[in-house]
């Protein structure tokens, strides 16, 4: 049986993880990152999957889903902006 917190937990974790799909397609079509922080999505990316360890240690599989789809999407993001910043300094 479903709890009302299960419940919340899913629908919290699909709205944030939808939240950033926008973002990543946007990402991933234009390959361009020239606005986008190294410093915020690094360390997005990091809590990002020390989230995903935590969901895993408690078996919170809401916290599990919402952090494994983020986690790529974030991780995407990421390897296009340092692709970018070294194709950059390489010019």
């Amino acid at each position: 049986m479903t709890t009302s917190a299960e419940i919340i937990g899913y629908l919290a974790a699909t709205l944030t993880t939808a939240s950033f799909v926008p973002q990543a397609i946007l990402t991933i079509r234009t390959r361009n990152t020239e606005s986008l922080s190294l410093g915020m999505y690094s360390t997005f990316t990091l809590g990002v999957l020390c989230w995903l360890i935590y969901g895993i240690h408690l078996g919170d599989k809401a916290i599990i889903f919402a952090n494994a789809i983020t986690l790529l999407l974030a991780a995407s993001i990421l390897s296009f902006k340092i692709y970018n910043m070294i194709r950059k300094a390489k010019d």
